[in-house]
């Protein structure tokens, strides 16, 4: 019995898409995840095609996925219309092109992804593989690899394995068997050195005065947190915060918003047993802004001149709680 499910006739129609003369672009917003599955993508199709290269839309500035690209040697280049000019075919890999607004101009020829389908329409492109139970995309990539007899080398191995760490926060995270099965099998060649290395690079000095101010803004409502940063230099620290207010003893779900920009960030998380948050971001903002994710972790966008000239803070707090008074300040 074969460790992975068989993807043989799926994957042929995959390369049956390659052309020698054809340059590919894989295009994604960068996170370990994403960055980890360009990765495999390029090794899958690296020599059917021309060439193979990695964009990400999002300014990279996250220290530990600046860590992974440079240990781990990932080439990837912010987007921009004079790269986009260079290719022929485009892939989207870990989103699907409704998630963000940078995505919509391109024809993707693949998409790979692992978050909830669009309840408007199924997303278009000669070859779709969209799993919403995979708690990650690299564990999809480690399926390809492993049908198509590519053994990874150590520094794929090791992203497709930090990828898998960080989607699924460490399986704390909903993720399903063939999630532990790709781990289990990456363990055997990647490098767990470069995963502390990587890992230790979380948290710039800089930014713990976002934790002060978290801490000061700090809202209870009910078995849930709220704290808006005000502006910040990076929307990842919002990321940060809200993952680490996900540790407080008898909190179910958290939201932290902040500035960025000219846009209002605001980051969901839960624990996935309750509260859908993918369903929760999108019900409360996507009549405003571009919002969803999975049920335990989502993302809101909102342009702040879509607010009116109303209070941030206030705007996100209302919306949170219906205009209820059950806010209690910590």
């Amino acid at each position: 019995m074969a460790y992975f499910k068989q993807l043989e006739d799926q994957l042929q129609d995959l390369l049956a898409l390659c052309n020698k003369e054809e340059r590919w672009l894989v295009v994604v917003n960068a996170d370990p995840d994403s960055l980890a599955s360009a990765m495999a993508f390029k090794r899958i199709i690296g020599r059917r095609v021309a060439e193979v290269g990695i964009a990400h839309i999002n300014e990279v500035k996250r220290l530990d996925n600046l860590a992974m690209m440079h240990y781990l040697r990932i080439p990837a280049q912010k987007m921009i219309p004079t790269l986009v000019a260079q290719y022929d075919r485009f892939a989207i890999l870990d989103s699907q092109p409704h998630h963000h607004p940078d995505f919509e101009g391109l024809k993707f020829s693949v998409i790979i992804d692992h978050h909830p389908l669009p309840e408007e329409a199924y997303p278009h492109a000669e070859f779709v593989d969209i799993r919403p139970k995979y708690g990650s995309n690299s564990a999809m990539m480690t399926e390809y690899l492993y049908n198509l007899k590519i053994r990874p080398a150590k520094l794929l191995a090791t992203a497709l394995l930090y990828g898998i760490k960080t989607d699924t926060q460490s399986f704390e995270r909903p993720f399903i068997d063939d999630d532990v099965k790709a781990f289990r099998y990456l363990t055997k060649y990647a490098d767990m050195d470069l995963i502390k290395r990587i890992t230790r690079s979380e948290i710039h000095p800089d930014w713990l005065r976002y934790f002060s101010r978290a801490f000061y803004n700090l809202r209870r409502i009910g078995p849930g947190l709220f704290s808006h940063i005000g502006k910040v230099e990076n929307p990842d620290t919002l990321v940060i915060l809200a993952d680490f207010l996900m540790r407080v003893h008898g909190v179910s779900w958290d939201v932290v918003s902040g500035i960025y920009e000219d846009t209002l960030v605001v980051i969901f998380r839960g624990d996935g047993l309750r509260k859908d948050m993918g369903k929760m971001a999108a019900k409360l903002f996507n009549d405003i802004g571009s919002a969803g994710g999975h049920k335990a972790a989502a993302r809101a966008e909102i342009k702040l001149e879509a607010l009116e000239d109303a209070d941030p803070e206030s705007f996100v707090l209302k919306k949170l709680t219906k205009g209820k008074k059950i806010v209690k300040r910590i």
